[in-house]
């Protein structure tokens, strides 16, 4: 083993490079940048709470980087994969996915749960604001000189006695004792309101600046020609390795250890780069936008860009597809394979076939102008023809306490936040495929499943539905329905009880839920610890308000003609569970989705509506051939146009003769 360190210590250690996000491997590696950022940088650090099954985390994960990107050097963001790593999880509480936690000085200072930009960014300015303004330190030498202008009758036992104050009021981070944070800020507030001006501060923690590992290691080369006892003393503050015990040769490797796993995070493939925006602003219209990136939507970008069409796929990273847990086993030629792979490998297919992806979300069309616009949260897209196939979103039971406690145990997806209740009792709502599926993930992990269902019989299939009857963990309760979800505080005050705002509304989890049956109206109170609400879908169809004619039968699908997928407004397709109010399986959306390319292809011919910009390089060369002042049939060399002179030859050579 002695060995083995005195080989690595004589190795020159890997400079070091904070990656702009990095991900946590295990519990001591957390730990250790926790310490290392209270006690040496005083950065706050940003940790996602996540799951590679859940969508919203996935939706979430480009926006994470680019605010990193954002504030680099103001704080440090990572990441934590609650499947790997549970002992974190369940030490900080979380709950539902994605979770975001803030934390300065090894406090916990803030949270929130799901996927919302705006309190991401608001939290994260606030923190730094705080770090910023904790950032300082009063030294004893500052406050013993501010007495001595502003109260000579102080003697020294005074100012130690109130230094000491200071210090011990300072509970976390302190091991030097001193007088630092946001104590530091409010003594210098009491004696500035008392003497009209307070004490000097000094930076407790200054920028860090680049590692200069290698420069070091040559600075120590070139002392060492010169003598070799130089280089000892002016590397006094290292272990002699010949004269270091073994507990300190062990320290120094997990040391260099640490900087050598902190350099290979920087070169680590960044799995969030599927993720980001692949389409770029052209100056010509796109020939054909797509609207989602579920089966429909890959499926007509895989038919559009085999033919030609370079398609744009408009879609945030997530759907209902790629949050199924359990195996896809109703799409033929799949086996053994989950709902994200499947959506992954369709991704993969389109874009080698000259697709492109734009991971946002759509909130407008305008289809009084051609080229239609297509209108995101951060770009703007001009197109000749658009596919909608922007799947479905979950519904919810609207019942007291639902609300409240979506994150706390309120969830409508299994796979993404299944995990978190391993050993715990939960409950599902619902009665088809989806509440099936939901009861078998959480299955695998939770202590007991109780399925509730408001009718007598299951909607879903007969395999589904037999394996969750016949499941040892999984218990069902007929004609029932859930009257109110009950919850309990969560407590997590600060540790030094430090801004904590009493008229803050109180945070509470899921700590039971009141069950009514449909006939009788009794009513009975369980205790769990989750709801997960599975009871159907919507289309997700708002954004098409007033653009075109919507299903009078069936509320929120879109209205196509007669078999195709043409709407009300040419040029606009729809396929997938926005127009099928009936199958709504992956397998007919896929279908409808290729069908959909097809006669936005065949649209896209009859109105000549070609590629323009192949087109008009096409034309712009005509021209200059046309323009060109010689005859027909005449040929042209590239050797006239160095002035006449030679013909055949290189005007280098013409020249020479």
């Amino acid at each position: 083993m002695l060995r083995f360190a005195l080989l690595l210590l004589s190795m020159t250690a890997l400079a070091y490079a904070r990656p702009i996000v990095r991900h946590i491997r295990s519990t001591h590696e957390f730990d250790r940048l926790m310490k290392k950022h209270s006690t040496q940088t005083g950065l706050p650090v940003i940790v996602d709470f996540y799951s590679d099954g859940c969508g919203p985390c996935r939706m979430i994960a480009p926006i994470f980087k680019k605010l990193a990107q954002e504030v680099e050097g103001k704080a440090v963001f990572v990441k934590v994969d609650t499947n790997a790593l549970h002992e974190l999880s369940s030490r900080y509480g979380v709950r539902s996915l994605p979770t975001f936690k803030f934390f300065l000085g090894g406090r916990k200072v803030q949270e929130f749960s799901g996927a919302g930009e705006q309190q991401l960014r608001q939290f994260t300015q606030d923190i730094i604001q705080k770090a910023e303004w904790e950032n300082v330190i009063l030294p004893l030498d500052n406050l013993v000189s501010y007495y001595g202008q502003q109260d000579a009758s102080k003697t020294d036992k005074d100012i130690q006695k109130v230094y000491k104050k200071c210090v011990d009021q300072v509970k976390d981070n302190n091991p030097e004792k001193l007088c630092v944070g946001a104590v530091a800020r409010n003594l210098a507030k009491s004696l500035k309101k008392k003497y009209g001006s307070g004490p000097e501060f000094e930076k407790r923690f200054l920028p860090e600046e680049p590692s200069t590992n290698e420069q070091s290691s040559d600075k120590q080369a070139g002392e060492g020609s010169g003598g070799s006892k130089k280089t000892n003393k002016g590397n006094s503050d290292k272990p002699n390795l010949h004269l270091a015990t073994k507990e300190e040769l062990l320290a120094e490797l997990e040391s260099r250890l640490d900087a050598e796993r902190d350099a290979q995070v920087e070169e680590e493939e960044d799995d969030n780069a599927e993720f980001e925006h692949g389409w770029e602003p052209s100056e010509w219209p796109e020939r054909v936008t797509i609207i989602g990136g579920g089966p429909a939507g890959l499926s007509a970008a895989i038919y559009a860009a085999r033919a030609g069409l370079k398609p744009v796929v408009v879609a945030p990273p997530m759907g209902q597809l790629q949050g199924k847990g359990v195996d896809v086993e109703n799409y033929p030629g799949l086996f053994n394979v989950t709902g994200p792979a499947v959506v992954s490998l369709m991704r993969q297919q389109a874009i080698a076939y000259g697709a492109s992806f734009e991971a946002d979300v759509v909130v407008g069309i305008d289809a009084s102008v051609r080229p239609m616009k297509v209108k995101t949260n951060s770009s703007l897209i001009e197109t000749h023809s658009i596919i909608v196939a922007t799947g479905a979103e979950s519904n919810w039971l609207n019942v007291k306490g639902e609300y409240e406690m979506r994150g706390g145990g309120v969830s409508s997806c299994a796979t993404c936040d299944g995990h978190i209740y391993r050993g715990k009792h939960v409950l599902v709502v619902g009665g088809g495929d989806t509440a099936m599926e939901d009861a078998l993930v959480l299955a695998r992990t939770s202590e007991s499943v109780t399925v509730i269902h408001r009718r007598d019989t299951f909607r879903a299939s007969n395999v589904l539905a037999q394996r969750v009857s016949e499941h040892p963990s999984i218990s069902i309760k007929w004609n029932t329905v859930i009257a109110e979800i009950l919850g309990k505080p969560l407590s997590s005050p600060t540790s030094d009880g430090e801004n904590v705002d009493l008229d803050a509304p109180v945070e509470k989890v899921v700590s039971g839920a009141v069950l009514k049956d449909v006939y009788t109206g009794e009513e009975t109170t369980v205790d769990v610890d989750a709801v997960f609400v599975a009871i159907g879908h919507t289309p997700t169809t708002s954004f098409l308000e007033g653009v075109v004619e919507f299903n009078p039968e069936h509320a929120g699908y879109v209205l196509t003609q007669g078999t195709s997928t043409k709407t009300s407004v040419p040029g606009i397709f729809a396929c997938g569970d926005v127009a099928d109010s009936i199958y709504r399986q992956a397998i007919t959306s896929a279908g409808s989705g290729a069908a959909a390319a097809l006669d936005a292809e065949r649209w896209l011919s009859e109105e000549g509506l070609g590629n323009e910009e192949s087109e008009f390089e096409a034309e712009l060369l005509a021209d200059i051939m046309a323009n060109d002042g010689r005859r027909s049939g005449e040929e042209y060399n590239v050797y006239e146009e160095a002035g006449g002179r030679v013909s055949g030859m290189k005007e280098s050579t013409g020249s020479e003769l």
